[in-house]
């Protein structure tokens, strides 16, 4: 679940970090209002889930509250990167000396969290990778041993950051640590790290997305749901508690499990196709499964054609061929379906299926030889 930026900034400070005051606005008399409570001046920030807001004009300085409401006008409803700008985050402006950056994410080829600062903040971290590599100073935690105020320090003193900033960095990089791990995120950022005029480090943007698969343990975490950006597609399968991504193909994918669905995405492009998205039923994949997986595809005006495609473990295959029938009485299905069904009670569920087999659904024995015939299908 990716947040706003006024959101991460809330999770940023159950855990103690340092944020400016500011309120959330969806109008341009809320903006004004905002900026009564605050006291000019204020940032006038876009919230979308994208970055450089900056360079798209999605970010302002207000000195006073004319200037506000000419900010927030031009700001709401503007394009950036294809997100459209319904909300506003009115902040308190800061007085910046300097600008850093500091993150974290899971380095899963080293199987330990990676943390990167360095001293050049205030763009695009991918930009000071590709032009001054050196200035990014990184640092692999494992897991069990976490991070350590020695550790951080020597971080800290790595990406040379000046000595008015390493006390409040380093405070500020063990909470976003702990932010990371306990809140169950997948990455934090904050880009701008400042050190304020006055001597201070603080908080001035912030990125983060949690792992949505953890709301279990933080019941909180479902007040983002809301907020989350799905097209049509997606917004319909996550109604239905579907695992799905849409993609821009052809051929609609039904699997069971995230693998078998990922691998069935690269098995269609390798013959020659392209997938219309990623659907993971699970091992759930009974009739009001397997009706909601089709309906959701079947409304893609996309999709040519789908391949369902099932390795019985625990899901036995008579069950799946069940719930596939079953589905197809339920939903007026527009495109043919191609079936691979192996594993558990696969024969079984062949034979059930058997009968059905004609123009609008077929079965193949392998993997590939599905994928083939569903891309010639789509074509």
């Amino acid at each position: 679940m990716d947040l706003f930026e006024h959101q991460g900034k809330e999770f940023f400070a159950r855990y103690g970090m340092p944020v400016s005051p500011g309120d959330v606005a969806f109008s341009v008399e809320e903006a004004v209002a905002a900026a009564e409570r605050i006291g000019t001046p204020v940032m006038v920030k876009a919230q979308v889930h994208a970055g450089g807001r900056g360079k798209a004009g999605g970010v302002k300085f207000a000195p006073d509250l004319d200037a506000v409401r000419e900010h927030a006008g031009n700001i709401l409803g503007l394009d950036i990167k294809g997100h459209i700008v319904k909300r506003l985050w009115i902040e308190k402006a800061s007085d910046i000396a300097e600008e850093y950056y500091a993150s974290f994410t899971l380095d899963r080829s080293a199987k330990k969290h990676l943390g990167m600062l360095s001293k050049e903040g205030g763009i695009e971290i991918e930009t000071v990778a590709v032009e001054n590599p050196d200035a990014i100073a990184k640092i692999w935690v494992d897991p069990v041993d976490g991070l350590s105020e020695e550790v951080c320090r020597e971080w800290v003193a790595a990406a040379g950051l000046p000595d008015a900033a390493v006390e409040g960095a380093v405070d500020i990089l063990l909470k976003l640590y702990t932010a990371y791990v306990d809140g169950d995120a997948d990455m934090v950022e904050i880009n701008p790290l400042i050190l304020t005029e006055q001597g201070n480090v603080h908080v001035l943007d912030a990125k983060v997305t949690l792992d949505g698969n953890s709301e279990f343990r933080h019941p909180e975490y479902a007040q983002y749901d809301s907020t989350q950006v799905r097209d049509e597609r997606e917004a319909a399968a996550h109604a239905h508690g579907l695992q799905y991504v849409g993609l821009d193909g052809t051929v609609g994918v039904i699997a069971n499990g995230a693998g078998l669905a990922m691998s069935t995405v690269d098995v269609v492009s390798q013959a020659g196709g392209a997938a219309a998205n990623f659907l993971d039923i699970g091992g759930g994949a009974n009739a009001d499964v397997m009706s909601a997986a089709l309906e959701v595809i079947n409304n893609d005006p996309a999709v040519k054609s789908i391949f369902i495609n099932v390795f019985g473990g625990i899901t036995r295959g008579d069950m799946v061929a069940e719930g596939i029938i079953e589905a197809m009485r339920r939903v007026d299905i527009h495109s043919p379906i191609v079936i691979r069904l192996d594993g558990t009670n696969a024969v079984e569920g062949r034979e059930i299926l058997a009968p059905r087999v004609g123009d609008d659904l077929m079965m193949e024995d392998t993997m590939l030889s599905a994928a083939r015939r569903a891309v010639e299908l789509a074509k």
